[in-house]
């Protein structure tokens, strides 16, 4: 069997590759929620067919998930996700990184996750920002990974 060489993210990239693939993962599944068309549904999930589980209802898996996910990383990891996601959005070059690193650093809001979660296209940016890095997450959810040991039961 021919082994794969990835390539090595930045010294200072905080976050490592398992977490930033399912962080990535369950962006896109987050971006993809859609409104929901009837708040107050009163069929149940036979009738509904599962389509539930695409609306953007409080109680939907995925936004509790991809916020714990976050959450729970350390303040360095968070910077690598901000800086991250604003590489892949355009506002800075790959060859900025540090630049990025350094302003994701030394933003003010409360809330990281929040931040984030309210990105338009988070999932495109954060792996689109991977790859202008070198950081093919692709390659990576095609050998296995993308399933951290994270607790996302929100405890």
């Amino acid at each position: 069997m021919q082994t794969r060489e990835l390539p090595e993210p930045p010294a200072d990239f905080a976050v490592d590759r398992e977490t930033l693939a399912y962080i990535v993962l369950k962006a896109k599944a987050f971006d993809g929620l859609v409104a929901s068309d009837d708040p107050s549904d009163g069929s149940n999930s036979v009738d509904d067919r599962a389509m539930d589980a695409l609306e953007d209802e409080s109680d939907n898996p995925v936004q509790r998930e991809l916020h714990v996910a976050i959450r729970q990383l350390n303040d360095d990891a968070k910077a690598t996700l901000v800086a991250l996601a604003w590489i892949g959005r355009g506002d800075y070059e790959a060859a900025e990184w540090k630049d990025a690193l350094i302003a994701a650093r030394e933003r003010r809001e409360a809330s990281t996750a929040r931040y984030l979660m309210n990105l338009p296209l988070l999932g495109d940016y954060l792996e689109d920002g991977a790859e202008d890095l070198g950081i093919n997450l692709t390659a990576d959810e095609a050998i296995g990974l993308g399933d951290p040991d994270l607790d996302t039961r929100g405890n």
